[in-house]
């Protein structure tokens, strides 16, 4: 029969001598302790950071040990999720044996790969920061496209618009008494006038 008691104490005891500065017991009944990960520093220096929290259950490690994160450093929610799953899928595949060192080991990695995410999150950041720039200048230049339709209702408009402007200098023309027409505008107001010239020339 396993000493599940025997097998805990044991792991602890380990786990103390691996992780000396990061490693805090914070209850015997139930044994919970917490473990913090730092990544490997990035290009940076930055570092991702998370602090896992493991309770034993009574039968382990013959069942899954309880975990959670319990704060972090510079990760966001997907990160979080993934180190979540990483987790579940350790302690199953780890189940009979001890497996905290497996799966804190197996947290180091993922935040190991996360710094080196952060640059190229970033740079993708930037260049969809730069499209966007590009996208908005090009909208600023671009306007609206011609099509005969809105050309159309343009011309109306701005026809509608010179006759408005011509009759109100005719109106304004009047007011001010130039209303008499020259030679020609009354020529070419009536054709008759130059039929009528030469008939008077005739008489």
């Amino acid at each position: 029969m396993t000493d599940y008691s025997e097998e805990q104490r044991n792991e602890l005891e380990a786990l103390e001598s691996i992780y000396p500065d990061s490693f805090t017991v914070l209850s015997e009944k139930p044994t919970t302790f917490t473990i913090t990960v730092t990544s490997e520093a990035g290009e940076n220096d930055e570092t991702v950071q998370t602090t896992l929290k493991f309770t034993y259950r009574e039968k382990y490690p013959d069942e899954t040990p309880l975990y959670e994160i319990v704060s972090q450093e510079n990760l966001d929610d997907n990160d979080v999720m993934d180190i979540i799953k990483l987790l579940e899928q350790q302690a199953e595949e780890n189940l009979g044996m001890v497996m905290i060192f497996t799966l804190v080991s197996a947290v180091q990695e993922k935040l190991n790969e996360i710094v080196d995410q952060i640059k190229t999150r970033r740079e993708e950041e930037k260049k969809q920061k730069e499209r966007e720039a590009e996208e908005e200048e090009k909208q600023r230049f671009h306007g609206t496209p011609v099509t005969i339709e809105n050309f159309l209702n343009w011309k109306a408009k701005f026809d509608a618009e010179l006759l408005e402007i011509k009759r109100k200098k005719m109106k304004e023309e009047e007011q001010a008494g130039k209303n008499k027409l020259s030679g020609k505008q009354l020529f070419e107001m009536d054709h008759n006038l130059d039929t009528s010239d030469i008939q008077f020339l005739e008489e």
